[in-house]
């Protein structure tokens, strides 16, 4: 044998002799089972050290490495030496007992009591603190520790919180298993048990390692420890891959923790689309302005998706560091990586000073610093102005935008100019900014989402265009979608419809979840097969809407695969079974299968969870009512009106029920509150008119069907009734009106052939 041969042998039985323990493992069991290959497993972030140090020494000084830790004098920042915090006549002490750190403070029934803290929860710019219950609880405290002025606050400090209230930090509001964990920690397996109400969660890593964003690193430590020539894995066994990758791609790799969503299960790193993994909320009022921006805490993704950048390719490591978190350049530098200074770092661009010239400091009503002398001049002031979150937690607005003072007048939305210039008006900033860049501004979806969400008919047209316009943002397009439930099926049905066959699956799931529902019967044959989506969100949409319909009216071929995906769904409620919303739609879901009692445990659990659930309360008496429990049913509504007089739902079914029980005049007050609060309902506005014709309220009947007519002026049922209402009081003028209405829309149509008839032998004397 040759020389160099002997060598190779020699060398590569030295690799195979040397590699980590770890490694072999691996080796040894894909050698046993060749045929069963084992999911990858987590291995720690110290395992990633060896080949890749500088970044897990970047990593370490992250706030990611930090979000969360065993709570000892090294990782707790608070003052906990006998501190006193005073609110709502509270005293909360804060003190060590040895190396454990305490707080007195007032607990789950009201009472003061002393509780441990277990874990810190964050890092900068503020720390909270866990305290452990029974049932593998984690709740976090609602006073936290401002790190840059080293005192505490309180969280909510505008409430005085009933530890009734979902929101009280003992409540669910304030569990950590479910309202924080999965973002907070690797591998993080909720397991929460619905039967017992308890939680048994685990993870691989108490803080955000490098598995949490790579996914499980066992596969790609065996491939690091094979020979170079034998490292024939094109993905280097790696689970999630994070180069040569699109944008969109990297992006949604961040956003199952930075956005706000509705997760479907424990985060596996295995799902293929985002929505196997979460539902992304929509630019939603109160959780955004009209405009986009944001208003309530959103964490970013939906707000960079509707940003130009997001559009013209930019990604987060763009501007971030993705193993430190922090940015690439610091001030205007950071945003000159793609734009040109002469035209957009100029005065001619921004028209205010610079840091290093003279200038005012802008100050708050108390003499506050707000922002640095100048920084008008420093792009992210204008473009990305943000709003504290948490109390002092600085967030700016990640959908980049150019300030509009315009809407500002015309909507009430916020700009980049008053949040400076807060002692000036939206018209002082107007002016100005059309003396700099003109007098001509774009259209902008803000207009027409805030007369769509008044149902204004002006603007059903813009929001279809919104829907079809492909050069808008995805997330803009399924927002405009969801409004269309606002207006007449006959209008909006065609294009949910359309957009059922989306190749987006946030439109294809938009589309199902806000579906016409007096349209569903007719149409669900073009529904049902997204029964065999490929993605998760939108198979299980499409289950819960066909509970709308009865079992024998869907065609028996697809009743297995129905009964598999609602098995999909249940499981996913089940899942989150700790929050409110699903236990409703478990409800839900036993009233479909006529599981009553079982159905009733679990709304009566969503109200237990929170008592403002009111949505549970008014499908808990329906169930009272199917079981002729109609004093029950009642007064289950009238709880509901009790809290919250504004329930318009709630007035409508109990006008319903009072009216089975001739109990008029309470239910004419009841259905009249319900259909005015609803609005758009059409179907309470001609229950209302039956009734108060039958009392012989005919001013008011005749205004009540006018209503539904408003609503859907084609509707032939509506158009009958009405003309059989002026029949019935003998105004044959305004019957002949709408015997006319009638066939124009329908020529063939009987009734209004026979009242025309009927009116000229009326009016012969016949």
């Amino acid at each position: 044998m040759q020389l160099w041969k002997i060598i190779g042998t020699v060398s590569t039985l030295i690799i195979a002799l040397t590699l980590p323990f770890y490694a072999y493992q691996e080796l040894q069991k894909r050698e046993n089972q060749p045929h069963q290959p084992q999911p990858a497993r987590f291995a720690g972030s110290e395992s990633c050290e060896k080949c890749h140090h500088k970044e897990y020494k970047e990593w370490q000084q992250s706030h990611h490495a930090k979000a969360m830790a065993v709570a000892t004098k090294e990782t707790v920042l608070g003052d906990f030496n006998n501190t006193l915090f005073i609110k709502d006549g509270i005293e909360s002490r804060f003190y060590k007992k040895g190396d454990a750190f305490f707080v007195h403070t007032q607990g789950p029934d009201g009472k003061m009591d002393d509780f441990q803290i277990r874990y810190t929860f964050g890092y900068a710019p503020l720390q909270q603190y866990l305290v452990a219950f029974p049932g593998g609880r984690m709740q976090c405290l609602p006073i936290a520790w401002d790190v840059q002025t080293k005192q505490w606050f309180h969280l909510y400090p505008e409430l005085t919180l009933d530890p009734e209230e979902w929101i009280y930090w003992t409540n669910q509001g304030q569990n950590w298993n479910s309202m924080c964990a999965d973002c907070h920690s690797t591998n993080l397996k909720k397991n929460y048990n619905p039967g017992t109400d308890s939680y048994t969660t685990t993870w691989s890593e108490i803080s955000v390692g490098c598995e949490a964003c790579h996914g499980p690193g066992s596969d790609h430590l065996a491939w690091a420890a094979l020979p170079e020539a034998a490292r024939r894995e094109p993905g280097k066994g790696l689970t999630v891959q994070t180069s040569q990758i699109t944008h969109q791609q990297q992006v949604e790799l961040c956003a199952p923790c930075h956005s706000r969503r509705s997760m479907l299960g424990d985060y596996t790193h295995q799902q293929q689309e985002l929505l196997d993994t979460m539902v992304p909320r929509l630019l939603e009022s109160g959780l955004y302005y009209n405009d986009g921006q944001i208003l309530d805490e959103v964490y970013v993704y939906a707000s960079f998706l509707q940003s130009k950048m997001y559009a013209n390719g930019v990604r987060c490591s763009d501007c971030h560091n993705p193993h430190t978190g922090t940015l690439h350049q610091q001030g205007n530098d950071l945003c000159l990586q793609c734009h040109q200074a002469a035209v957009y770092d100029s005065k001619t661009h921004h028209f205010h000073k610079y840091d290093n010239e003279p200038g005012e400091a802008i100050t708050d009503k108390d003499g506050n610093l707000l922002f640095a002398v100048g920084t008008g001049s420093q792009c992210v002031q204008c473009h990305m102005p943000g709003r504290f979150y948490m109390g002092n937690d600085y967030r700016p607005d990640h959908s980049i935008r150019i300030p509009r003072p315009d809407l500002s007048v015309q909507l009430g939305t916020p700009n980049g100019c008053n949040r400076c210039h807060f002692d000036k008006d939206d018209n002082w900033s107007l002016t100005h900014t059309r003396k700099w860049y003109g007098t001509k501004e774009k259209y902008h979806f803000g207009t027409t989402f805030t007369k769509g969400r008044e149902g204004d008919p002006l603007v059903l047209k813009d929001l279809l265009q919104i829907c079809n316009d492909s050069l808008s943002p995805v997330i803009v397009r399924a927002t405009a979608l969801s409004l269309l439930s606002r207006y007449p099926e006959t209008e909006t049905t065609p294009i949910f419809l359309q957009f059922l066959g989306s190749e987006y699956p946030l439109l294809r799931r938009t589309a199902v979840a806000y579906f016409p529902g007096n349209q569903l019967l007719p149409h669900f044959q073009n529904i049902i097969p997204l029964l065999s989506d490929p993605v998760k969100a939108v198979r299980l949409e499409t289950a819960r809407l066909l509970t709308a319909i009865p079992r024998e009216q869907i065609d028996k071929p697809w009743h297995d695969l129905l009964d598999k995906v609602l098995a999909e769904y249940e499981a996913t409620a089940l899942y989150s079974a700790d929050f409110a919303a699903s236990r409703l739609n478990l409800g839900a879901l036993h009233s479909y299968r006529n599981s009553y009692a079982t159905a009733k445990e679990h709304l009566l659990k969503a109200i237990e969870i929170d008592r403002d659930v009111h949505s549970a309360r008014l499908n808990l008496a329906v169930l009272y009512s199917r079981e002729g429990n109609s004093k029950l049913a009642e007064q289950t509504l009238r709880e509901a009106i009790a809290l919250n007089n504004e329930l318009a739902d709630a007035h409508y079914s109990l006008g319903l029920l009072l009216s089975e029980q001739k109990q008029y005049g309470e239910a004419v007050f009841h259905l009249q509150k319900g259909a005015d609060g609803m609005g758009v309902n059409s179907r309470a506005y001609y229950n209302l008119s039956q009734l108060l014709d039958f009392l012989r309220y005919s001013e008011r009947a005749e205004k009540a069907l006018q209503k539904c007519l408003e609503l859907e002026p084609e509707n032939m049922h509506y158009l009958q009734a009405m003309a059989s209402f002026y029949v019935k009081n003998r105004d044959l003028e305004k019957a002949e009106t709408i015997a006319r209405q009638i066939i124009q829309l329908e020529p063939s149509s009987e009734f209004g052939a026979g009242l025309l008839k009927f009116i000229e032998r009326t009016r012969a004397g016949q």
